[in-house]
């Protein structure tokens, strides 16, 4: 294998974490925020990604029992929230498209748990969670590296 890249440009790091801060401010849930990410980080198999998401939702005050069980939230019963729900839905079917759109049913469920403004950030926060883990995985970066 040739050895890959780890360097990421300034310009494109400084301009992804200025993308990511504003549509988590934007969304005012951190700890959603952070479920999102971690949930889309699964999906991704972004292992950089997931060490540092599970290290910030824990320091923010979400329980190892909700992290352990994000996997299979559709599964967890009452443990997430009808609105986590609706975001963990929106997260899958953004992060996986696999028939190439947003399915209308759960973009409306969406919808009903977040007004116009927080859906747009929402919307923000898992697109750039996806591209986030696109770089880390492209690249293999190994997890460990995050200090906040």
């Amino acid at each position: 294998m040739s050895a890959r890249t780890t360097h990421l440009d300034n310009g494109v790091g400084s301009a992804m974490v200025a993308l990511s801060a504003a549509a988590k401010k934007g969304l005012g849930d951190p700890v959603l925020a952070e479920l999102v990410m971690l949930r889309a980080s699964q999906i991704n198999a972004c292992a950089f990604c997931l060490d540092m998401h599970v290290d910030v939702a824990v320091k923010g005050g979400e329980t190892l029992k909700r992290i352990a069980l994000l996997n299979a939230w559709a599964e967890a019963g009452p443990l997430f929230s009808e609105r986590e729900r609706a975001a963990l839905a929106l997260t899958e079917a953004i992060t996986v498209l696999t028939d190439g759109f947003v399915p209308d049913e759960v973009y409306e469920t969406a919808a009903k748990h977040f007004d116009e403004a927080e859906l747009t950030h929402l919307i923000g926060v898992i697109t750039v969670i996806n591209s986030w883990n696109r770089l880390m995985v492209s690249r293999r970066i190994e997890p460990g590296g995050y200090v906040p």
